[in-house]
């Protein structure tokens, strides 16, 4: 059977197919009890945990880029951008290129 383009709301002219009776709205599944026992659960003393959840670590200072690191740009193979950060990384992308 080949695979079937379209809608099953609508015929193929474009007129929408009537709804077939035998559908019917389900019924909603109310909630099931089971016959089976509680599971065991022995008797433990339940302790709280600690009122105090302020941090334990300072707070970081805001990581920003202050300018004075990265000389420049370069690329090395088609665009990919790379930060130059010395002379020597200069020359070593100059070399590389093709």
């Amino acid at each position: 059977m080949g695979m079937i383009y379209g809608s099953n709301r609508y015929t193929t002219d474009g007129r929408r197919k009537a709804q077939s009776s035998t559908k019917s709205a389900r019924q909603i599944a109310k909630g099931v009890r089971s016959n089976a026992p509680e599971p065991y659960r022995r008797e433990t003393t339940e302790y709280r945990s600690a009122a105090d959840t302020t941090g334990v670590a300072a707070r970081l200072q805001p990581m920003y880029y202050t300018g004075t690191l990265v000389k420049g740009i370069g690329t090395m193979h088609k665009s990919n951008a790379v930060p130059v950060i010395n002379e020597e990384e200069m020359k070593d992308l100059a070399r590389m290129r093709r």
